[in-house]
């Protein structure tokens, strides 16, 4: 039940943060300064292929929806290169591979060195695709509910018949972590199941999928729900899953890592903190063209927390605003109660949890030794 494991390419931290590693954030945030975000959350489109039942982005739809065009996404990686954001990952509310920005979005971000990683479902990821981003990506995920193909079907398309759709990913995974073995890349790919009680027996299917498909990590996640529970995930029937969990973990291999994310379905859906910290480190965009401090805020009832829409006024702009900050500092001020006012484990959890232990005197956020070596994709936290 470690934070990190050790994989081939070096130490993975899924199950918690890299706070420790951007002290300079930390210290200027402390300070009362104004700080840019280490990595943003987002997506480039709202569209997406798929029907998961465990999905959190069909509770997020915003006030409005606005085309991301590709100079619409180019600027905005300008942006973020002028204001010092340092890694981007596709992971928010669509599915960014089928927006027309997103090959063209990846590149460009290689080319002023911020970091990429994705989220996808990976059916539009065919070769072509997959064979022009990868050398430029940091990790790439796949989401796959289930290691059977009915069990996929079932939870992420249109019922267990619908095996076709699980034929397509597994076909594209396959290529990648081919392409990858071939030309030697840095790129980490993993795959991913987000767990709800009812998935229980799917578990260990997909811990030997991940082995069989020879990805470098196979990760087991909680599912978040908004503060009215629209999911109705029942965050105490976790524990009955725990022995299975941890045989699942025991399948690793020295080739691929199963990961269990402990920390975040051991807190059963609840916040230790009340101040919302972590959105000045970790914001998140929606695939609408909507700014907004998490994806626990793109519905309209939040609309007081939207900061602007980057496809209609440039983020640095929005960033330099007083709207920007009035929405940081009421998120970290008395008057917002993370408890009641927000979905459980954000995406912002890990680093929210940390600050506030921080701030608390709790736990201090201290750098590590010199002579520990980075983690993989340090940006990312």
């Amino acid at each position: 039940m470690s934070e990190s494991v050790m994989t081939n390419d070096g130490e993975l931290i899924l199950d918690s943060h890299k706070l420790s590693y951007h002290m300079d954030r930390v210290n200027a945030w402390e300070a009362g300064e104004r700080i840019a975000p280490v990595s943003v959350d987002m997506a480039l489109t709202r569209a997406c292929g798929s029907m998961c039942s465990f999905c959190y982005a069909m509770m997020q739809e915003p006030q409005k929806r606005h085309g991301i065009k590709v100079d619409h996404s180019l600027n905005l990686l300008d942006d973020f290169a002028e204001v010092g954001v340092k890694a981007v990952s596709l992971v928010s509310d669509g599915e960014s591979t089928l927006s027309k920005a997103y090959v063209p979005f990846i590149e460009h971000a290689a080319n002023l060195g911020i970091n990429i990683g994705n989220a996808t479902n990976g059916w539009a990821f065919g070769p072509e695709k997959c064979e022009r981003v990868l050398p430029h990506m940091s990790w790439i995920r796949f989401t796959v509910a289930a290691g059977t193909p009915e069990g996929y079907a079932r939870i992420m398309y249109k019922g267990p018949e619908h095996t076709e759709v699980f034929d397509k990913a597994m076909e594209n995974i396959r290529h990648a972590v081919a392409f990858k073995k071939k030309h030697n890349l840095s790129v980490t790919i993993g795959i991913q199941m987000v767990l709800m009680p009812e998935f229980v027996d799917e578990i260990i299917p997909f811990s030997q999928l991940g082995l069989d498909l020879g990805v470098d990590y196979a990760v087991i996640k909680h599912c978040s729900d908004d503060e009215t529970q629209s999911l109705g995930v029942d965050y105490d029937e976790y524990e009955s899953m725990y022995e299975l969990l941890e045989k699942a973990e025991a399948m690793s291999t020295s080739k691929t890592k199963v990961i269990v994310k402990w920390d975040k379905i051991k807190d059963k859906g609840k916040h230790s903190y009340s101040r919302f910290y972590g959105p000045a480190f970790l914001l998140q965009i929606s695939g609408s063209g909507l700014v907004a401090p998490s994806g626990m805020f793109f519905n309209a009832r939040h609309s007081k927390l939207h900061i602007g829409d980057f496809t209609t006024e440039r983020f640095k702009d929005m960033f330099n605003s007083n709207r920007y900050w009035r929405a940081m500092n009421y998120l970290a001020s008395p008057s917002f109660d993370a408890k009641s006012h927000m979905g459980a484990l954000s995406i912002q959890h890990y680093v929210s949890t940390t600050l506030d232990n921080h701030v608390k005197g709790i736990k201090k956020i201290v750098p590590p030794p010199p002579s520990l070596k980075e983690p993989l994709h340090v940006n990312f936290i």
